[in-house]
């Protein structure tokens, strides 16, 4: 039985090792000084902005692009407009061009690079991402996001030492956290990778995110009242039902992995990237 046991975690492990490569992916680069990055969840994201309209976000910023193809704010509004809404391979061809036309904008290259992720392309997005700041002024937000396009290409020790060096910037910073947590989750390190979210949960800056990657990889170790619980904190009693019952449903894939097909939803980005 025990042995049972374990080989339904590591086969959840991996299940969820290809869930975490894509969510640990839900990071953005946005403004003129690439900004901030949200961590991605193994989890659906709780909360949504009511006033967000992608759909909007990409018809004004598409007309003011095409008004003036050259302009490196527009090209940037309309990539990351495009990106929101799931037209990928559009916003890394816009993206592309602009870069192009702007070699210098390390805006632009930031945001190719994660364009470049969106549709696989990892070491072309870890090469264009490296032009996007300088070893002599380091973005930590670009280090974290080279991090997960490491982890992505399967070089996990390496994706850390890109985590330290954005921590170096940025103790304790709880996005950054979370990304190495999931990257300990890639490995299979639970124990680790629990350590590591549960820091980035401590912070007071995480965000509902970091809690359900967190509750999780507790509940992935056994421990589902208190993975519940976790997932359910301080959330209205809707939402709190919603989070509980995707929890049981990923746990439910340790009898049968292969049971539930598609792609594990993604945390939507708190700001436009």
């Amino acid at each position: 039985m025990r042995q049972q046991s374990s080989l339904a975690q590591s086969s959840l492990a991996r299940h969820l090792a290809s869930a975490a490569v894509a969510a640990i992916f839900a990071v953005g680069l946005c403004g003129c000084q690439t900004t901030s990055d949200v961590t991605g969840s193994l989890m659906p994201k709780s909360e949504a902005s009511p006033d967000a309209d992608p759909r909007r976000a990409v018809e004004v910023s598409g007309e003011r692009y095409r008004a003036n193809p050259k302009d490196a704010d527009a090209a940037l509004a309309y990539g990351q407009a495009l990106r929101a809404t799931g037209q990928r391979s559009q916003a890394a061809a816009v993206l592309e061009q602009a870069s192009i036309a702007h070699p210098g904008n390390k805006a632009l290259l930031a945001a190719f690079g994660r364009s470049l992720a969106d549709n696989g392309n990892f070491q072309a997005s870890f090469d264009v991402l490296t032009r996007a700041h300088t070893p002599d002024n380091p973005d930590w937000r670009i280090l974290s996001v080279q991090g997960t396009v490491l982890d992505q290409l399967g070089r996990h020790d390496e994706a850390r030492d890109y985590y330290a060096s954005a921590l170096r910037i940025v103790p304790d910073e709880p996005s950054v956290l979370s990304n190495l947590g999931l990257s300990y989750v890639l490995s299979r390190d639970l124990p680790k990778a629990e350590e590591t979210l549960r820091k980035a949960y401590a912070s007071g800056r995480a965000d509902a995110r970091v809690r359900q990657n967190l509750g999780l990889v507790v509940g992935l170790q056994g421990r589902f009242a208190e993975a519940e619980s976790i997932v359910k904190a301080d959330l209205p009693s809707d939402q709190a039902a919603a989070n509980v019952a995707y929890l049981k449903q990923m746990l439910s894939r340790k009898d049968n992995p292969r049971s539930a097909s598609g792609k594990v939803p993604m945390a939507s980005l708190n700001a436009p990237d």
